[in-house]
């Protein structure tokens, strides 16, 4: 196990009606004006901003309301928030809704203290200070609510870009299962896929001996199996909605990634897909992230077999362990099809012309990205080319 320091200073507010305190816990964490950050009307409609606004309102906490964030959220928004927190004195900000609104929030509170360019956080400057972000969290998915991390995408260029910095960690994240059970069954999916992602870019490591962490990894995913399709049978669930929420949380804290090499190039080569098609991004995971397992698997085999049999339950074969290495791929593949999700191109609506251009964009150029197994630019086009064409 490789040396660590794990920070998590997040206060988590969990279970039912909590977003009924939030104004209670701006207060404790120093908001005195509040920026109000949300998606579409969904929030709106189902009452969850007008029980956010009298919890401030009864908490003697002021604030204003910036609506209209995107999935893969732009840049274009983010100047917007800047602005507006500055000419209203806002010092802090409350992201009330998923992953993009969070991330999006994050990227303002970077903005606002910050004299030049917020997108300078974006290509590879690390904010040293950012206003304190609230959440009150409506979808099971990104892990945004307990990381500190944002991912933002430039409109000029269709750039999807990432950011991380201890500064933009929210302060308190309120949790409510209620809150998703309106999701629909293929959002609720998506989710679902990104939590798995997460713990999988952590789970394939050439870290040795990080026996703890893998079966933490085991355990999310194991949840993951077993709750997804639950939820999607039942939206109403509560109990498995509860699990799944704190799973999600659970797999982007970092408690299941310490002290151990992580890959990440899953991610990557899926932020390129969810820029130029703005699909969801748990979707472009369910067909990038088998394809990369198909591709590097042969370069620890028995790692695979570790998924395959503690994970998927597929049995062991002893004498030609490639055999379980992608039985194991093949049921994550069958898993993420039976919950809904795409597996290749064609159900994702992306189109093998255009892999060229999303090497490109994904710029590792004549060099090599890091990771479990380093991809160079042919590496990622075969990666491309195998989800291109995947089938059960």
């Amino acid at each position: 196990m490789d040396n660590f320091n794990f920070y998590s200073p997040t206060e988590f507010v969990f279970g039912k009606g909590r977003e009924c305190e939030c104004g209670k816990y701006v207060k404790k964490y120093g908001g005195s004006k509040v920026l109000i950050h949300y998606g579409g009307q969904s929030a709106q409609k189902s009452g969850l901003l007008d029980r956010v606004k009298k919890s401030l309102t009864e908490s003697g906490v002021p604030f204003v309301e910036l609506g209209g964030v995107q999935p893969n959220p732009r840049d274009t928004l983010v100047y917007k928030g800047i602005d507006l927190c500055r000419s209203e004195n806002v010092d802090f900000i409350l992201a009330v809704g998923g992953g993009s609104v969070i991330d999006s929030s994050k990227a303002i509170a970077m903005g606002v203290v910050y004299d030049g360019d917020f997108w300078d956080f974006y290509s590879g400057k690390r904010a040293q200070k950012a206003l304190p972000v609230g959440t009150v969290l409506t979808i099971a998915a990104a892990g945004s609510e307990g990381s500190g991390d944002s991912v933002i995408t430039k409109e000029d260029g269709m750039l999807k870009r990432g950011s991380g910095s201890d500064a933009i960690r929210p302060r308190f994240s309120v949790m409510n299962p209620e809150l998703t059970q309106t999701l629909p069954a293929y959002q609720t999916a998506c989710g679902a896929t990104d939590i798995m992602a997460h713990v999988f870019e952590r789970y394939f490591t050439n870290t040795p001996e990080v026996e703890i962490t893998d079966r933490l990894c085991e355990a999310v995913l194991l949840t993951m199996v077993k709750e997804t399709p639950r939820v999607i049978a039942d939206p109403n669930n509560y109990e498995a909605r509860a699990n799944i929420m704190w799973a999600g949380t659970v797999a982007h804290t970092n408690i299941v990634g310490v002290g151990r090499q992580q890959d990440w190039n899953s991610h990557r080569i899926e932020h390129e897909l969810s820029a130029l098609y703005d699909c969801a991004h748990g979707a472009g995971l369910a067909v990038i992230m088998p394809a990369w397992m198909e591709f590097v698997y042969k370069h620890n085999v028995l790692r695979f077999c570790q998924m395959a049999t503690r994970v998927f339950g597929c049995q062991m074969d002893f004498e030609n362990p490639e055999n379980t290495a992608r039985a194991g791929i093949k049921a994550f593949r069958t898993f993420l099809h039976n919950i809904g999700m795409p597996i290749n191109f064609a159900e994702l609506g992306a189109k093998v012309e255009d892999i060229p251009a999303l090497v490109d964009k994904f710029g590792v150029g004549d060099g090599r990205t890091g990771g479990f197994v380093s991809l160079s630019a042919d590496d990622v086009t075969q990666i491309y080319k195998i989800a291109a064409k995947a089938e059960l």
